[in-house]
């Protein structure tokens, strides 16, 4: 069995599709960790004096645009295959960024801009992860999680350490970084496999030589919709506990993503170098813990790693929004990073465990829009919170939410035990 495992990791990491997907995966996240993390707090809050609330709805429509396409875009994966789909998202990222570099400061066109980020974005997750996990199976589920959010972490650490060495004087450098590695990825995604080429990937016949769908050619797009829904339904094999967790596990996430440069900027008053080291200390942890936890994951199960994780989670970061003292912060970083490294890999396997192959790019695309309004709402909680109660305030209730996430997976675990039994 461990033989068995070890050869599906190795089989995962050299398929060519795969290393496609993780490609694109880094660049697009690098660009959008630029822009989301360095770029548009900083740009929106000094040069255009915006308040945090405002910035948080700004970032809060990128999320918004992607989570209203995950879902129809996974079920179009499943029908025309990863290459037009991913085309079309990479194509509207490419001209967002091209938006954003050429608006001048102006307000509407940074909000479209924003808008057009997140709809571009919004194959990204459904295509990656549903084409890793085909390629992997049910017995390397925790190594190419592992994998795939090591490509993700790096590009979203790496885009806002190595942008702030480029808005030093002046943000056009940035951006033409930032679109060069567009180009890339347009290119990359072109050799994509089409509808053909995705159904042998995915081990199942291609829709137009399944009895199936010349049934449902037949009947109305209602009937059919119904009838996709409850096929998808009947084949979950989730708790219902699960779908308030992906939500707040996002939450969470969200509560921080719109504060962190200015928290780091304006609070702890760290100059941008500085700001790049404290996000490797923490991005760093957590990139090296993947790989061997994911592979633990794989051996010994989801609970425990998600338990420490939690509880990790929710401990250091109230702790990091109280924390002045600079070495302090680095170390409880250090931790923050530690329970991510934990989360990450175990938390994706367990949802995985709950997807049907048949339809795994639709549920997969339904699963990350539950996560994805989890970052709306805490994106734009974080904004009110930080104006109102202080810019403690969104890592003390990012803390709160991980702890009753730790109460909550106590329930879905003893439930899935049950079951068992």
């Amino acid at each position: 069995m461990e033989i068995a495992k070890s050869w599906a990791g190795k089989k995962v990491l050299k398929s060519p599709f795969v290393v496609q997907l993780l490609i694109i995966m880094y660049l697009v996240e690098f660009v959008k960790g630029a822009l989301l993390v360095s770029i548009l707090p900083v740009y929106m809050g000094t040069v255009l004096g915006l308040s945090v609330y405002a910035v948080g709805w700004a970032l809060a429509l990128q999320y918004i645009g992607d989570n209203a396409f995950r879902s129809p875009l996974g079920w179009i994966i499943d029908r025309i295959g990863y290459r037009y789909v991913m085309l079309f998202g990479v194509l509207l990222t490419f001209i967002s960024v091209a938006i954003i570099s050429l608006s001048s400061g102006h307000v509407f066109w940074i909000i479209l801009a924003c808008l057009l980020l997140g709809i571009g974005t919004s194959p990204l997750w459904p295509c990656v992860i549903t084409g890793a996990t085909a390629v992997a199976g049910n017995e390397a589920s925790g190594t190419i999680m592992s994998v795939v959010y090591m490509a993700w972490l790096t590009g979203v650490g790496c885009g806002p350490i190595v942008i702030n060495f480029f808005i030093a004087h002046s943000f056009h450098p940035a951006f033409r970084l930032l679109i060069g590695m567009m180009s890339v990825v347009v290119v990359v995604a072109l050799f994509l496999p089409g509808r053909r080429k995705s159904h042998e990937i995915e081990g199942r016949a291609a829709p137009e030589a399944t009895a199936e769908l010349k049934e449902k050619q037949l009947l109305g797009m209602a009937d059919r919709t119904r009838r996709y829904l409850a096929k998808v339904r009947s084949s979950l094999h989730a708790s219902k506990l699960l779908y308030p967790a992906m939500f707040m596990q996002n939450f969470a996430l969200g509560l921080l993503t719109p504060i962190l440069t200015l928290y780091a900027r304006t609070v702890l008053h760290l100059t941008p170098q500085q700001y790049s080291l404290y996000l490797i200390a923490g991005g760093a942890v957590t990139v090296l813990g993947l790989i061997p936890v994911g592979k633990w994951v794989d051996r010994f199960g989801t609970k425990w790693f998600l338990h420490v994780g939690f509880i990790t989670a929710a401990i250091s970061l109230p702790t990091l929004g109280y924390t002045r003292m600079l070495p302090l912060v680095l170390i409880i970083v250090a931790f923050v990073g530690a329970g991510y490294a934990f989360i990450i890999p175990a938390w994706n396997t367990l949802i995985a465990q709950a997807i049907p192959k048949s339809e795994r790019g639709a549920v997969w695309g339904f699963f990350l829009t539950i996560e994805g309004l989890g970052m709306v709402f805490g994106s734009i909680m974080s904004g009110k919170l930080w104006d109102k109660l202080g810019p403690h305030s969104p890592f003390l209730l990012s803390g709160i939410v991980m702890l009753l996430l730790f109460v909550l997976h106590l329930f879905i675990t003893r439930r899935s035990e049950v079951v068992v039994r």
